[in-house]
């Protein structure tokens, strides 16, 4: 949903090789997306695509992409926590088994 709200221009074959899937693969992500109502497509004569078609975030996606980056955001913080916590055992156990006593 990053690459589509930073460009909405890209074809689904730029969007597929970006996010190393197949196109048909992406495109049913993005029919999933239009059917949630997160994506749009609008005919834009402008556009580089040459069926003149761009995917745009509604503001319902965008809340969405918000969100989904707000759990993200938080599962990846616990993990790091996790990961602290598990480092500064192993740093105590590293420790204990050289010296043969605690520090």
């Amino acid at each position: 949903m990053r690459l589509l709200q930073d460009d909405p221009d890209l074809t689904q074959r730029e969007l597929a090789q970006r996010l190393g899937v197949s196109v048909g693969g992406l495109n049913y992500c993005l029919r999933a997306l239009i059917a949630k109502g997160w994506v749009k497509v609008q005919n834009f004569s402008h556009s580089k695509n040459k069926f003149g078609y761009v995917y745009v975030l509604t503001p319902r996606g965008i809340g969405e992409k918000t969100k989904l980056t707000h759990r993200f955001l938080c599962r990846k913080l616990e993990e790091y926590e996790a990961l602290k916590q598990e480092i500064a055992l192993l740093r105590r156990d590293a420790d204990l088994t050289q010296s043969g006593k605690p520090n």
